[in-house]
């Protein structure tokens, strides 16, 4: 579980978000929403223990993060972000057996059961195919897939994820998602990602962080959408869009549905209590 207790984020002395009072419990999938440039990411990292919060206080576990080595930290946090990194040379399976370093060292020889959980993050993943290729040589899709095996492979209670469906498919931004959420909720994990792919966030998460105007609103499909803070974060007007003829995201306050272009989002009628 990490709890955010009156946490102020930003850089230097100038704060993005401030007086956080969040948490994610054991076994949740949380999707964090919101517009470049509101502090998404920003909360990530400081998290993560990228960067120093402001002010406040991050507890794992009910434990105070800041007490926490780098060493306590690796095990306890895998993180993939948007950075594109570069490893000229290095096989897409030994940068994948790069997450097991918390529990071998850097230059630690990777035992069978090392490599056995190697290669079933890459199987989660569905990249086997691309186990021999070297990581410069793949796409920007592809490396996120490697990226989020080697996060799989650090076996952490906490996984964070900045935009893990950029540069995706649909069919594997779905996948990924599903396969995130099944991971949460059987081996208990506590996962944060942010993206911009708010109608599957919708469909396959737990919660949802919504950040606008400053602050983080969090909640349920089903209890956002009550409180008409999902629709005002969506910016839809039902009888606009109706006249215009648009298709997009329309949301029936009538039948607590979304629709994606005139089709019901098939698992919001389940969040949604239909």
């Amino acid at each position: 579980m990490i709890e955010l207790q009156h946490l102020t984020v930003g850089y230097g002395k100038k704060a993005i978000l401030s007086d956080i009072n969040q948490t994610i419990e054991s076994g949740q999938l949380v999707c964090l929403l919101g517009a470049n440039g509101v502090g998404k990411s920003t909360i990530l990292r400081t998290i993560a223990g990228f960067q120093p919060p402001l002010c406040g206080t991050i507890l794992l576990n009910e434990q105070d993060m800041s007490s926490f080595s780098t060493a306590q930290r690796s095990k306890a946090i895998s993180v993939v972000l948007t950075e594109r990194i570069e490893v000229p040379c290095m096989s897409v399976v030994d940068l994948i057996g790069m997450g097991r370093s918390p529990y071998t060292g850097f230059f630690g020889t990777l035992t069978k059961e090392d490599k056995n959980i190697i290669y079933e993050a890459i199987d989660m993943v569905g990249i086997s195919h691309l186990a021999t290729r070297t990581f410069d040589t793949l796409s920007d899709g592809e490396r996120q897939k490697v990226l989020l095996a080697k996060a799989l492979a650090q076996q952490t209670p906490v996984i964070l994820l900045d935009e893990p469906t950029a540069f995706l498919d649909f069919h594997a931004k779905v996948s990924t998602l599903r396969l995130l959420l099944r991971l949460a909720h059987e081996t208990n994990k506590t996962i944060l990602l942010s993206t911009h792919d708010v109608e599957m966030a919708i469909q396959l998460s737990d919660a949802l962080w919504i950040v606008q105007n400053g602050e983080i609103k969090a909640g349920t499909t089903l209890s956002l959408t009550e409180s008409g803070t999902l629709k005002h974060f969506l910016q839809i007007d039902p009888m606009a869009d109706a006249q215009k003829g648009n298709q997009g995201i329309i949301f029936d306050t009538e039948n607590l549905t979304l629709k994606i272009n005139n089709v019901v989002l098939p698992e919001t009628q389940n969040k949604l209590g239909n």
